[in-house]
């Protein structure tokens, strides 16, 4: 291993125990392996809101006999809109609609043991994506028509 890499290596550590300092587990588990970070293709319900701190949220799921069968986020945010994300999809997915439409800022402060007071508008922002993807799987006239125009038949 080179210099630099080494050098790499080591600000690595040294930010993620920093991380464990400032936060729980959990949330370094989230921060270091988010739950499905990607752009869903052809999902039921997807919604992209932008907070007042600026980061952006989306999300996407797919629904599957009343359930959310699965969930994914992207976010341009900072370390706590990436954690607020995943723990919003990982805890939506199996659930019934009627219990994801549930799942509260709060839901996502618990899981993920706790944010700063600072943070607690990225938990905030992820319920709310979360509420208006599932808003789009019942009310689809709220997407827009890219969203769903499929090239296959719906199931």
């Amino acid at each position: 291993m080179s210099n630099l890499d080494q050098t790499v290596a080591a600000i690595q550590e040294q930010i993620i125990e920093e991380a464990r300092r400032q936060y729980s587990e959990t949330v370094v588990e989230h921060w270091l392996r988010p739950r499905n970070p990607y752009a869903m293709e052809r999902p039921d319900g997807h919604a992209k809101i932008t907070g007042p701190c600026g980061d952006t949220m989306e999300i996407f799921v797919r629904v599957r006999d009343g359930e959310v069968a699965d969930a994914s986020f992207l976010t341009d945010g900072c370390l706590t809109s990436i954690v607020s994300g995943s723990m919003a999809v990982a805890t939506a997915i199996g659930k019934p609609l009627r219990d994801a439409r549930a799942i509260s800022q709060g839901d996502i402060l618990a899981g993920l043991g706790g944010l700063p007071e600072e943070s607690e508008h990225c938990a905030l922002l992820a319920a709310n994506t979360l509420q208006a993807a599932l808003d789009a799987v019942q009310h689809p006239s709220s997407q827009s028509w890219k969203q769903l125009y499929r090239t296959e038949p719906r199931e």
